[in-house]
């Protein structure tokens, strides 16, 4: 036998497991904290017409609405006809064009979505669609409900 014996090393080839569960609760949090739920807040009324004959979109991400109708003003009281997109209402009718380009650049495939009230003026709602046509946004669809589906 030689003098020299060849040592064997004593070291497990385990990876340790022991910190995962905090490192995976780390990253739970992390990810809750950071993602963004949007949601938009009306600020003006929408109470959607009836149809029968609708159908419904599945690439939401492709939308942008338009909500038009009467200002909630607080109280249960209404005031006149107004325009909001995001959360944002529209003072100057002009500026939907411009806001509406800018989005259309961003995603050549943007849908419109009019969300307009029953009682909104229809000089209102016209005047949107055309600032839309002006943008270039010729996808557009009007929100509405099955004519059988309770309001919301």
């Amino acid at each position: 036998m030689s003098k020299f014996q060849k040592k064997q090393a004593k070291t497990k080839q385990q990876v340790p497991t022991a910190a995962m569960p905090d490192i995976i609760f780390m990253l739970l949090i992390f990810f809750m904290v950071v993602t963004v739920l949007r949601e938009v807040e009306l600020q003006v009324r929408v109470d959607f017409t009836r149809a029968d004959n609708i159908e419904k979109i599945e690439q939401k991400r492709l939308v942008s609405y338009v909500y038009i109708g009467p200002e909630i003003l607080g109280g249960g009281r209404y005031g006149d006809t107004r325009v909001q997109i995001d959360d944002a209402l529209i003072d100057d009718i002009y500026a939907i064009r411009r806001l509406m380009y800018d989005k259309l650049m961003e995603e050549p495939r943007l849908i419109v979505s009019l969300r307009v009230d029953q009682l909104s003026e229809m000089g209102i709602v016209s005047d949107v669609q055309q600032e839309l046509r002006e943008a270039g946004t010729l996808r557009i669809n009007y929100s509405t409900l099955r004519g059988d589906q309770a309001p919301m």
